[in-house]
């Protein structure tokens, strides 16, 4: 494959996961409005407490082994029957770890009623096995595609069923079904859409290699997943359940921007750099093109919606969730840095270092302890704050290995996100006195994206920005040959 073919399958897969992650969240995004009109924050907060736990579960049987089905460069048939196996498996003992372990939870969080709702939401991670070999099968071939229509079929029909259970009294266990049935759904749809099937084979050679690799990324994404649940588990604890809805409401604007583009480069990235793992100087090109693209890209929406947070807010969720304003824009700084962080980890990951991974885990996770400890005792919005910075921090640990695995310094990527970086905060200071205007919330917002976007677009030009060229360059040629 030459450096077009490989470009344009890139931004092929790119196109098609971007349009799966945004298409999903933003229905997602619109039941979620329509069931926080319906539901208390204490609803959410019940489906927060239990998701905790349900999260955490869900690593022991997605993480790693697909990763290491993606990074195997000749990964077969058997290889993904064999991980197939093990990971249902772990799924059906997990299961009943947390069945078993519900009243404990219940006990802990004062709330017997917690127990029917954790054993049927943890219902989804047999389900979710399954999925992780189908989306590992679509990202070794690149056929992100089939998980945009699959995604896209699942959230619309979960979405629909859970608003009509909200409507008719069900409360908390309308969030619990959406859920359940968003997986159930999407694994029919993959089941249709791949020619992928398990068959009755097993290797225990192909799974010490494979295990080998993939229980070190398992380790990394457990440590990281639990302490970011750990955060959750402790405002339910010591706070109560509203104040953690306020909480994860406010991560909900910041992620659906975030999350979603730099879930898509990262998904796209990591089996294209697999392709590239002996590779160092194509590795650190693509990384910094990569960079480049999602810094410029994430970077401007993240300090638009820090100052944009109150209005939209009040036009989507009513006044009743201002309460979590605060948190969004907090989150929103340090979203904006996210990026930079995953990138560099998907290169340490495609290049088969999966033992860094877990080391920069362990580095990590004792400093987290250190401001959520520190931040719980004063409130939840300090909590908030320490969680941004705590992510700085975070960026910066990962960055340190590229610069001896690929030459990749802290000056060279510091370079890289700077025009973006300072662009984006002139851009939000120039709009932060519209809301100083006393307008209608409607009437600001409109202002202030219209403004931000006027005056981005028009600094990237006026300064030549590379990765604004760059896009737009590919934007007419993917539309040219559209058209074609």
């Amino acid at each position: 494959m030459n450096l077009n073919e490989e470009r344009n399958s890139f931004f092929s897969g790119f196109f098609w996961k971007f349009s799966e992650q945004i298409t999903a969240q933003l229905v997602s995004f619109v039941v979620s409005i329509i069931l926080a009109r319906i539901l208390s924050p204490t609803d959410y907060g019940i489906v927060s407490l239990v998701n905790v736990f349900i999260v955490i579960a869900n690593v022991f049987v997605t993480s790693g082994f697909s990763a290491a089905l993606i990074q195997k460069k000749d990964a077969d048939g058997l290889d993904f029957s064999t991980i197939f196996y093990i990971s249902l498996a772990f799924s059906f003992l997990i299961y009943g770890i947390v069945y078993l372990c519900a009243p404990l939870i219940a006990n802990f969080y004062k709330n017997t009623n917690l127990i029917p709702i954790v054993r049927v939401f943890a219902l989804q991670l047999p389900l979710s096995s399954f999925n992780s070999i189908q989306q590992a099968y679509v990202s070794r071939h690149m056929a992100f595609r089939k998980i945009f229509f699959s995604t896209t079929v699942a959230t619309i029909l979960s979405g629909i069923i859970g608003i009509l259970l909200a409507i008719i009294g069900w409360g908390v266990w309308a969030l619990v079904f959406q859920t359940i049935l968003s997986t159930t759904f999407q694994t029919i749809v993959l089941f249709f859409e791949i020619p992928w099937r398990p068959k009755l084979e097993f290797s225990m050679r192909s799974a010490r290699g494979l295990i080998g690799y993939g229980w070190k990324v398992f380790g990394a994404s457990f440590l990281g997943t639990f302490f970011n649940e750990l955060r959750n588990l402790i405002i339910g604890r010591f706070y109560s359940p509203a104040d953690l809805a306020y909480y994860n409401r406010g991560s909900r604007m910041p992620d659906l921007i975030a999350n979603n583009i730099d879930n898509t480069i990262t998904s796209v990235l990591f089996p294209v750099l697999s392709k590239h793992s002996d590779n160092y100087d194509k590795l650190k090109s693509m990384i910094r093109r990569s960079i480049r693209t999602s810094t410029f890209i994430i970077m401007p929406m993240m300090f638009g919606l820090a100052v944009a947070a109150k209005p939209v807010t009040q036009i989507l969720l009513t006044d009743k969730w201002l309460p979590s304003v605060p948190f969004m824009q907090c989150l929103c700084i340090s979203g904006a840095f996210g990026s930079i962080s995953n990138a560099n980890m998907q290169v340490i990951k495609a290049s088969g270092r999966s033992d860094i991974l877990l080391k920069l885990e362990l580095i990590k996770k004792p400093l987290y302890l250190i401001f959520l400890i520190a931040s719980i005792k004063i409130n939840v919005l300090a909590v908030a704050i320490s969680m941004a910075i705590y992510n700085i921090v975070g960026m910066l640990i990962n960055v340190k290995p590229n610069k001896k695995l690929i030459s990749y310094s802290y000056k060279e990527q510091f370079r890289d996100i700077f025009p973006a970086l300072i662009l984006s905060i002139v851009m939000s200071l120039c709009i932060l006195p519209i809301q100083f205007l006393d307008l209608n919330p409607f009437l600001e917002l409109v202002l202030e994206v219209t403004c931000g976007v006027l005056l981005y677009i028009g600094g990237s030009y006026l300064f030549k920005l590379e990765p604004f060229f760059y896009l737009l360059e590919y934007a007419k040629t993917f539309f040219n040959n559209r058209i074609k």
